[in-house]
């Protein structure tokens, strides 16, 4: 069991959040988490390298000069790969690099990455991260008593919220994401991870439910 300090926007603790770690995940897969964040940032390669083959490039194709008698190697025209200017060998093509893990094996790391960041203390709570209208500068001051300023971070709220996530997108390293949206890869990369009371109940309550 770890007991997490819940926060509030002054930086003063207010509580304690009591969770197992082993209720989202009896155990940590390794090899599970690795194919995972493999697969989230294999889709996210554009595959849009090309390069031009001897036959795409500009230029004649005719004979460089005769066969025989020139004393010179044999030659054939300005294109070919040996030549500066000339077409590559094997161009790159564009090319389609995503695929999909099993849905099943990509919610389990999900719960995998979460119960991990938990069992090591680098989830933080906080009471409630609302605003009233859109303000960066306080959306940063809230983090500064934190102790999360400058770092890289992953602020999960329980739904979207147009108005947090404009106060927190101009911060620098900070990402926002409901927990709806949150994956092994988005878990996993940040340095923390800070989360409303709301979004690790919806999350545990969609664990309990089989849809997390």
């Amino acid at each position: 069991m770890v007991s997490i300090p819940v926060y509030n926007r002054e930086g003063q603790q207010v509580d304690t959040y009591e969770i197992d770690p082993a209720e989202l995940a009896p155990r940590i897969n390794k090899q599970l988490l690795h194919d995972a964040v493999v697969m989230y940032r294999a889709n996210l390669r554009l595959g849009t390298a090309k390069a031009k083959s001897r036959s795409e490039v500009a230029g004649s194709t005719r004979k460089l000069y005769r066969q025989k008698g020139t004393g010179r190697a044999r030659a054939g025209m300005r294109r070919t790969p040996i030549r500066r200017g000339g077409g590559r060998a094997h161009p790159k093509r564009p090319q389609d690099w995503s695929y999909r893990l099993p849905k099943k094996a990509l919610r389990l790391a999900t719960r995998m990455a979460l119960a991990s960041r938990i069992a090591d203390n680098e989830v933080i709570l906080i009471d409630e991260l609302k605003f009233e209208a859109p303000k960066t500068r306080e959306a940063a001051g809230i983090l500064n008593k934190l102790g999360l300023a400058g770092m890289r971070l992953l602020v999960t709220l329980d739904n979207y919220d147009p108005i947090a996530y404009k106060s927190l997108r101009n911060i620098d390293k900070v990402e926002t994401l409901p927990v709806s949206d949150i994956n092994a890869y988005e878990v996993l990369r940040p340095k923390r991870i800070l989360m409303t009371r709301a979004a690790l109940d919806m999350f545990r309550a969609k664990v309990v439910a089989g849809t997390a």
